[in-house]
């Protein structure tokens, strides 16, 4: 029995702690990037808007492409144009060029998440896979966190065009490793013994040992979600009629809108709202993204081991609890500490149930289709992404960041009420 899948799982995470530091820099150096090509605020929401717009483009026609021709090839070019624009972004010498670099950025980069979701569920049975999706998204925050204080570094000692050209080298490194040694399927890897492969897809592993007595009564918690044994989208038609797919692809929007504010924002307002120096910032500006990091694998973990494979759970926690850490932030302290703490918080709150939105369409679809279910949720929740942060501009040139705080408040809710909307797909829903 060889654990090669746990490998993989790794190589997840290091590749996506990339990406996600690809797409994460443009925050930090933002604020010195205005300053060379004299931009507004809702011009600078549009410069990360464009990335998400182009990315929430890539999602179905990579989900397509990789449910006909698998992951391997495609992943792996993925990964190398990704590198090419982050390196392009600096050379930028305009906003209109640096316009095109990141959405071309965003083109590049679409393919990974969908190629990733693919990999997990064909290399990880059901019970992992809640935990191998926390690993992945949790790199999709892991990025963010080294990002603020190795930017401060290299603006201090440099300019900001070296963070783009210093963090394009990794990606290509690593799509050639994911090449070799990552294959479509298990049984199709020379690291992946055929006792592993078997234990990936065994039936008997997929019900969870079905007749064996649970420690507890999840029956309250199933009338609450509206838990229902799933009858599998298996075509493609089915999918887009589907409005447990919609529903999530719109709570997703919402959720997916409040961290790319946070992401692309956060430096900004410690530098130009609390007064931080670019140093302090950017030990500040990391903290939401290491309370994101141990959200995931937290919501992933709990989700598999604790309610059965139950994702609905998670996805309402964090809509609620994020509401509440929005309004919180009304009235942030400027004690970098205090406030680090606080970000903390909404970054472990935030993602509890974040993962759980890339797992869910796992339990609605078969093997086949879910490449087309994960990019159609992927991309209501990159559009959210897209939309978000040219609000959040707009806001800030209307009014303040109290009212900023105010509408991620908001919107925080509304997925919550869309959340009540859909069922739950389990195996063993308790009546």
């Amino acid at each position: 029995m060889t654990q090669f899948r746990w490998v993989v799982a790794f190589l997840i995470f290091v590749i996506y702690t990339v990406a996600a530091a690809d797409r994460a820099n443009i925050g930090v150096a933002l604020p010195f990037i205005r300053k060379d090509f004299q931009m507004s605020n809702t011009e600078a929401g549009a410069i990360v808007s464009l990335f998400l717009l182009a990315y929430s483009i890539a999602q179905i026609p990579s989900g397509f492409t990789y449910s006909r021709f698998g992951v391997r090839r495609i992943f792996s070019f993925a990964m190398i144009a990704t590198s090419v624009f982050t390196g392009l972004i600096g050379t930028s010498s305009s906003a209109f060029m640096l316009k095109i670099y990141r959405f071309g950025l965003g083109l590049a980069e679409g393919p990974l998440p969908i190629g990733i979701t693919s990999t997990i569920n064909h290399w990880f049975p059901p019970r992992e896979k809640g935990t191998a999706t926390g690993i992945f998204l949790s790199a999709a925050k892991f990025g963010p966190v080294l990002v603020p204080p190795l930017c401060a570094l290299i603006i201090q000692m440099s300019s900001w065009h070296y963070i783009f050209y210093l963090f394009a080298l990794p990606g290509i490194i690593l799509s050639v490793i994911w090449y070799f040694l990552v294959k479509n399927r298990p049984s199709e890897s020379p690291y992946c013994s055929d006792c592993e492969a078997k234990y990936i897809e065994s039936e008997q592993m997929r019900q969870d040992k079905k007749g064996q007595k649970k420690p507890y009564s999840l029956q309250w918690l199933d009338w609450l979600i509206r838990a229902r044994k799933p009858d599998p989208l298996d075509t493609n038609a089915r999918i887009f009629r589907s409005w447990d797919v919609w529903g999530s692809t719109l709570g997703y929007f919402f959720i997916t809108g409040i961290v790319n504010v946070l992401l692309a924002w956060i430096p900004t307002y410690l530098m130009n709202v609390k007064h931080f120096t670019i140093m302090k910032m950017g030990f500040v500006a990391s903290a939401p993204w290491v309370g994101a990091v141990i959200g995931n694998l937290l919501g992933g973990w709990f989700s598999d081991k604790v309610i059965n494979k139950r994702r609905k759970p998670l996805m309402m926690t964090t809509s609620i609890a994020t509401a509440c850490t929005m309004y919180a932030l009304i009235n942030a302290p400027n004690d970098p500490i205090f406030l680090g703490m606080l970000l903390f918080l909404t970054g472990i709150l935030l993602n509890l149930g974040y993962s759980t939105y890339m797992v869910y369409p796992m339990g609605l679809t078969t093997k086949k289709t879910f490449p087309i279910a994960c990019s159609v949720v992927n991309t209501g929740g990159q559009l959210g992404g897209a939309c978000a942060p040219l609000i959040t501009g707009m806001i800030l040139d209307a009014y303040s960041w109290d009212a900023v705080w105010m509408f991620l408040a908001t919107i925080s809710f509304i997925s919550l009420f869309v959340l009540l909307t859909i069922t739950e797909p389990v195996e063993d829903p308790q009546p």
